[in-house]
């Protein structure tokens, strides 16, 4: 059985690391790997397959820096061209990427079968570009593997029963790395105080938004004046606050390089609690049971905040950071439930694809 995997951005790798060691193991499975580059800072890409043993890719587009339709327009061409000369069995995509739909709708017009690692997920944003792409490449695919009970009934409650494609319940991949990785943590080559707040900022509806950007900032300088706030600054980020002329020189906030995902996890592991408006950060943080402040007004990880382990704070400055007080004095949560599986996630989807 031959797969080929896509990938683009810093979740997918987690996963792929996760996917490519169980095909490793595995008899009479080969995996074939595109990297559309759609994180192209080294900081961003490169050091992940170094530090997590991921293949290198078999194939880097090398397609970044472009608007939505350009990019997605562009890696569409190329992966066919991929398809068309590997003939695979199985075309696998993670998430909600623009590599994502990419990938799904090459394989769908060859009559490819396409597998989805992350489905089901809905934020209920549909001006989210995100949404869109979860959305049309649950639609397209062959197999749908939900990490949550959340994502399988909203799959039914969008008729997915009636479709020809099957639902199944695996649970997350990005717990099987949290378990695998946890004692390979790195600690980050920059000077990190203790007992900091985590904090991350990339989303487009907070980077785009001058409003939210400024709000989201005034609010974080805040908390950094109570705790520690280490900030590993993402490319776009820093672009858009040199933009609107922040002060980074006279910043309370610890500013450091993207890290990688070992770094992250060491960061996850020595914080007292997150701040983020990532997806998959939310998730990492109560793999690691810290508790997670979402700068975001909705989140696709509904469990999360049903069960307490992360509350929705939007761009509100003071919710912000009231929210980060109540987390520095230290809330207990019950982190022993189960909400995304037992950590074998990718030995299921594997076998489930043969």
């Amino acid at each position: 059985m031959k797969v080929v995997t896509v990938i683009g951005a810093r979740p997918q790798f987690i996963k792929a690391a996760v996917i490519s060691r169980v095909i490793t193991n595995t008899p009479g499975v080969e995996e074939v790997i595109i990297h559309t580059g759609q994180h192209f800072d080294t900081n961003m890409s490169d050091v992940f397959f170094e530090e997590m043993s991921i293949p290198k890719p078999q194939y880097n587009l090398n397609i970044n820096g472009l608007g939505h339709g350009a990019m997605t327009g562009q890696m569409l061409e190329k992966i066919e061209e991929v398809l068309l000369k590997e003939r695979p069995d199985w075309v696998l995509v993670y998430g909600d990427t623009n590599s994502t739909i990419a990938g799904a709708l090459a394989a769908k017009k060859l009559h490819v079968k396409v597998a989805h690692v992350e489905a089901g997920l809905r934020s209920f944003n549909i001006a989210m570009p995100e949404e869109v792409n979860r959305i049309l490449t649950d639609r397209i695919s062959d197999i749908l593997f939900c990490p949550t009970a959340t994502a399988v009934n909203n799959l039914k409650n969008e008729g997915y029963n009636s479709f020809d494609c099957r639902v199944m319940e695996v649970g997350d991949v990005m717990q099987d790395a949290a378990i695998f990785y946890v004692n390979k943590a790195i600690k980050p080559n920059s000077d990190i105080p203790t007992d900091f707040a985590l904090c991350t900022v990339h989303r487009a509806e907070n980077t785009d938004d001058e409003i939210r950007l400024r709000n989201i900032f005034i609010a974080l300088e805040e908390v950094a004046e109570i705790t520690p706030v280490v900030l590993p600054l993402h490319p776009r980020t820093k672009s858009k606050l040199m933009f609107l002329g922040y002060d980074f020189q006279n910043s309370s906030i610890r500013f450091i390089n993207p890290v990688g995902y070992l770094e992250m996890v060491w960061l996850l592991i020595n914080c007292k609690f997150v701040l983020t408006d990532s997806g998959g950060l939310q998730k990492e943080a109560y793999f690691f049971s810290k508790p997670c402040i979402t700068m975001r007004d909705e989140t696709e990880w509904v469990e999360l905040v049903e069960n307490g382990f992360n509350t929705l704070a939007g761009a509100d400055i003071r919710r912000i950071v009231e929210l980060a007080k109540k987390a520095i004095d230290g809330d207990s949560l019950d982190f022993s439930l189960r909400l995304y599986g037992k950590g074998n996630a990718g030995e299921i989807i594997i076998e489930n694809l043969r």
